[in-house]
């Protein structure tokens, strides 16, 4: 079960139509890439990379991807959580989350 952050609440918005990609990598880690149009019909982006435990490593989301289509948009996260997740990329610095606000 993914333990989910205020990045994907921040993202979460059930009235909107999306498609997603989830994934499981060898070693546990999991992927949750998820495109949608906006209501002013903006493709956003989430992605979240979790631990075999569930714990997010990593979420990120894009209010915005200019000029992309939901369909590159989602194979770009995809691109990028697994990037992130087998280290071909450094995670992100993230504040600790007791200091988060």
């Amino acid at each position: 079960m993914r333990i989910r952050e205020a990045t994907y609440w921040q993202w979460a918005d059930a009235q909107l139509h999306s498609r997603s990609h989830d994934e499981e990598l060898s070693d546990g880690t999991s992927l949750d890439v998820q495109v949608r149009l906006s209501r002013l019909g903006a493709t956003q982006l989430f992605l979240g990379v979790y631990a075999r435990n569930g714990e997010a490593m990593l979420e990120e989301y894009y209010p915005a991807r200019p000029g992309e289509t939901m369909t590159r948009a989602l194979v770009w996260g995809v691109d990028r959580a697994r990037a992130l997740a087998t280290g071909a990329l450094p995670m992100p610095v993230q504040m600790p989350r007791r200091l988060q606000a």
